[in-house]
């Protein structure tokens, strides 16, 4: 009579059999998978957010500046200069003069951005000190003998300006036009002599804060955080002012004098704002 429990066992060999089996085709079974995996497309990381120049900021700024006036001198008839010595002297004492200086000094606005169109509103305040000089010391009066000299010259002491901007904002670049009003403080003088006799001197001077208008254009970048670098070119003009004046001499001869002055102001400067 047999034992179930031994006729019930599997052969040892059919236990090989299958391992051999598991063995053979686990290694096939994963790279199939790894295949197919790697056939999988890749979803591409997401693109970071296009930068936004919305919000205020303020900065510094530097660079250089000219200045250029256009000066004029006239003399009235009168009791020192007669004859034909007022125009002449009127005519040799006008001309025109540059002069270049530093600038420097801060900015504060803030800027709205609208698809890529970017608004904004500037102010700024420089100092800016320059001083255009025109003279003449080689003219004689109508005798072709006396001798006479005038010198002219208009000193600044800054520039503000306060402008709308407006420009093109491609994701970190920022390229813009502005325009607006400009402030500046000025200091002018005119002084004659001449080798009469009695010899005459005289003067005519205003000191005075001056409204005109500016216009330009930038280039602005902005860097990791809330820091940006710019570039920009400013062009601004203010009107003609006038001085009036005498010329005397000890015999109390006397005549009228006049002067004159505008003047422009060019300015490329770099800057860094702060971005808020």
């Amino acid at each position: 009579m047999s034992d179930r429990c031994t006729t019930a066992r599997p052969p040892v060999h059919r236990f090989v059999l299958a391992a051999y089996l598991v063995t053979a085709t686990l290694p096939l079974a994963c790279t199939t998978t790894a295949a197919a995996a790697a056939d999988l497309p890749l979803k591409a990381p997401a693109a970071p957010p296009a930068y936004q120049w919305s919000g205020c900021y303020l900065g510094l700024n530097a660079g250089g500046g000219t200045s250029g006036t256009n000066l004029g001198s006239t003399v009235d008839l009168g009791t020192h200069l007669v004859g034909a010595d007022p125009a002449s002297v009127g005519a040799s004492g006008s001309g025109s003069a540059n002069a270049d200086g530093f600038i420097g000094g801060g900015q504060v606005g803030c800027n709205l951005q609208t698809g890529h169109v970017v608004f904004g509103l500037e102010g700024d305040f420089d100092y800016f000190r320059s001083n255009p000089t025109f003279s003449n010391n080689t003219s004689t009066l109508s005798d072709g003998v006396t001798p006479f000299s005038v010198t002219q010259s208009l000193t600044t002491d800054y520039l503000a300006t306060v402008r709308p901007r407006v420009g093109i904002g491609a994701d970190r670049t920022f390229v813009y036009v502005t325009g607006g009003v400009a402030f500046t403080q000025v200091n002018y003088s005119q002084s004659y002599s001449d080798g009469a006799a009695p010899p005459g001197t005289g003067s005519a001077i205003f000191s005075k804060n001056l409204v005109g208008w500016t216009a330009g254009g930038g280039w602005e970048y902005a860097l990791a955080g809330h820091w940006t670098l710019r570039a920009e070119y400013l062009f601004a003009s203010f009107p003609t002012q006038s001085a009036v004046g005498a010329i005397t001499d000890a015999s109390g001869g006397s005549n009228t004098l006049h002067g004159s002055a505008d003047l422009v102001i060019q300015v490329l400067r770099a800057g860094v704002n702060f971005k808020f």
